[in-house]
């Protein structure tokens, strides 16, 4: 299943100059019967929202080293065995670099969550997702990691707020998903 979303006249940049290469980051979600950790942004990028744990993948690290790296850097959860649902694009018009987004999940850790410098993670109930206090496209693809699907999307974003275009897809096998290293042209198309 795909669905697309287009908004306005030519809302997304047709070319970057200056593209750099992507920006590949984590986000893992520890999940229990009906309910989910999300972590509050103390500070940096995305500050003020709620969100999974993750951040940037080091030199020489596997995302999925870097994912259980993030997850006991701002939660205090040791959970090796994560799995990997999902795979988000993301270009902010006017910046060169796109975030490349590795998303994962987990059953099976151990430790108690505690507050880090970077995070306050806090258990919500399914029915109780905070989605207005975390980034608009939350919305779009949190049901399907939740229904344990896989899935990959590209979002282009104007400024921190508007999502001006997207494309969202559930996928047989996320490892086989080919990553952009340029802007995708997402528009609806009949």
């Amino acid at each position: 299943m795909t669905y697309s979303y287009f908004k306005g006249d030519n809302a997304r940049s047709k070319a970057r100059d200056g593209m750099a290469p992507n920006k590949r980051l984590t986000l893992a979600f520890v999940q229990e019967a009906g309910r989910i950790l999300l972590g509050y942004k103390k500070r940096g990028f995305g500050c003020g929202r709620w969100n999974g744990f993750g951040g940037k993948v080091h030199d020489g690290e596997t995302v999925h080293a870097g994912a259980v790296r993030e997850l006991e850097e701002e939660s205090a959860l040791i959970a090796p065995k994560l799995d990997k649902v999902g795979v988000l694009m993301f270009e902010f018009l006017g910046d060169p670099q796109l975030m490349e987004v590795h998303v994962f999940t987990t059953k099976h850790y151990s430790g108690t969550p505690s507050e880090s410098e970077e995070m306050r993670p806090k258990w919500y109930s399914l029915e109780e997702i905070p989605f207005k206090e975390m980034w608009p496209d939350d919305v779009y693809w949190f049901p399907l990691m939740l229904k344990g699907k896989h899935f990959y999307g590209y979002f282009t974003f104007k400024g921190m707020n508007d999502i001006v275009d997207y494309k969202l897809r559930e996928v047989e096998n996320i490892h086989d998903v080919p990553i952009p290293q340029g802007p995708q042209d997402t528009t609806c198309r009949g």
